[in-house]
């Protein structure tokens, strides 16, 4: 138990690209800048939906923001 989870994702990198604070992507997908925070830090995974929304503030496809860990 306590293992983590096999979800990574690539939001920081994504909005440095893009040059977004945690803060103004979460007004671009409607959540707040807490759960950007834990989303990036795969500390909650993130529902099909938020994560659709993330992938189109930051244009680019829901496989290229999020991966599994063993794809590292």
């Amino acid at each position: 138990m306590g293992a983590a989870h096999p979800l990574r994702n690539r939001i920081k990198v994504e909005r440095a690209r893009h040059d977004l604070t945690q803060e103004q992507l979460a007004d671009l997908v409607g959540v707040t800048r807490k759960t950007i925070n834990t989303v990036e830090t795969g500390k909650f995974v993130p529902s099909t939906v938020l994560a659709l929304k993330l992938a189109r503030a930051l244009h680019t496809r829901v496989e290229e923001l999020f991966y599994l860990a063993d794809e590292e």
